[in-house]
């Protein structure tokens, strides 16, 4: 019995109170119908995370749980006081409710918390061919890592001051980046050198991915993003076409010239264009309809109604049966897609 009581009591020892348990504590403290609210603003995976800490949880000792809810309630009210009013403020506020030593403390934690939010502050700041320069000769990994946390101008811009080559390299593992540990973007820290000043959190980053690799091919050259997405097509030629088919959605319709449009609705079949604009916006339905004829036009709101209703995965698939139209006509030259800022028509 005794072990068994010192095991209970080494589990809420303040070395074992992790973020995740602590969040535990609170929800089991503030109810079944509190937690609820504030699980249901979390992602499925920080959710899961917490209901297993809350499984495992058992007993809470009365101390332990307000020593939680007390540290809970000074970290709220010292980050609704910095957002209103400013370091001064906050400061001014956590006096009078803690006292001054107390009020230092919590601050200092905001402060690191704060810090944490903004882990590439510095870099973001920093200009594209310097930013470049410095990169150059990292391994691919590491760049990508740093520029999956920057605006996707500020990577476009970056790209097109590197090697192709490596380019490719790179957008090939932003886009199979998902989530990145505290211990990875450590060693891009020590990498890069301490003059980054970064600073990192605890917990995992959601960084990357296809649809961010997307945002930035949108803002490229059309040959750039042609050599690109070669290096990405020779590796995976799923999620080459993943990334095509996000840098152009079907509502991007709505942007090709009319002659363009034109082009593309004599690869479509009636019934694919009808099942694909089931779920489209008024205005593209318009601008469609705009250059057909008003013979083609009545056929189509004919197939339209006659649909009825209809599962949106069927339409989705639908829609992106077109893109992969209108790609392969983009990669034939029959129709041209507004590309990034380096596009020159002649």
């Amino acid at each position: 019995m005794p072990a068994l009581a010192r095991t209970s009591s080494d589990r809420f020892s303040p070395e074992r109170l992790t973020g995740r348990v602590k969040a535990a504590i609170i929800c089991t403290a503030l109810g079944a119908e509190r937690a609820a609210k504030i699980t249901s603003e979390l992602g499925n995976d920080e959710t899961e995370i917490i209901a297993l800490e809350m499984a495992q949880l058992d007993r809470i000792p009365a101390e332990v749980q307000d020593q939680v809810l007390a540290e809970y309630i000074e970290l709220s009210l010292g980050i609704e006081s910095l957002s209103a009013g400013g370091v001064e403020y906050a400061k001014d506020v956590l006096i009078k409710a803690f006292g001054p030593q107390r009020a230092d403390q919590i601050l200092k934690r905001i402060s690191g918390q704060l810090a944490d939010s903004d882990r590439f502050g510095r870099l973001r700041r920093v200009d594209a061919q310097q930013l470049s320069n410095t990169l150059r000769g990292e391994h691919p990994q590491t760049i990508a890592l740093v520029l999956a946390h920057l605006e996707p101008a500020h990577v476009a811009q970056v790209l097109r001051e590197l090697d192709t080559a490596v380019g490719g390299e790179i957008v090939y593992r932003m886009a199979c980046m998902e989530k990145v540990a505290p211990d990875m973007i450590a060693l891009v820290e020590r990498a890069l050198g301490t003059e980054a000043e970064m600073t990192f959190s605890q917990g995992m980053s959601t960084v990357g991915g296809p649809a961010a690799v997307a945002a930035v091919l949108n803002l490229v050259s059309t040959s750039l993003e042609s050599q690109l997405l070669e290096t990405v097509d020779a590796k995976d030629p799923t999620l080459s076409e993943q990334i095509k088919n996000l840098m152009f959605v079907f509502e991007d319709l709505s942007a090709l010239d009319d002659k363009s449009l034109q082009r593309l609705l004599r690869e479509v079949d009636v019934k694919q264009l009808a099942l694909a604009l089931k779920a489209a916006s008024v205005e593209l339905k318009e601008r469609i309809m705009g250059v057909m004829s008003q013979r083609a036009v009545v056929g189509l709101k004919e197939e339209i109604e006659f649909l009825g209703p209809v599962k949106m995965r069927d339409v989705e698939a639908a829609q992106a049966d077109v893109v992969r139209k209108v790609r392969a006509l983009e990669e034939t030259g029959e129709i041209v897609l507004s590309g990034g800022t380096d596009d020159v028509i002649v």
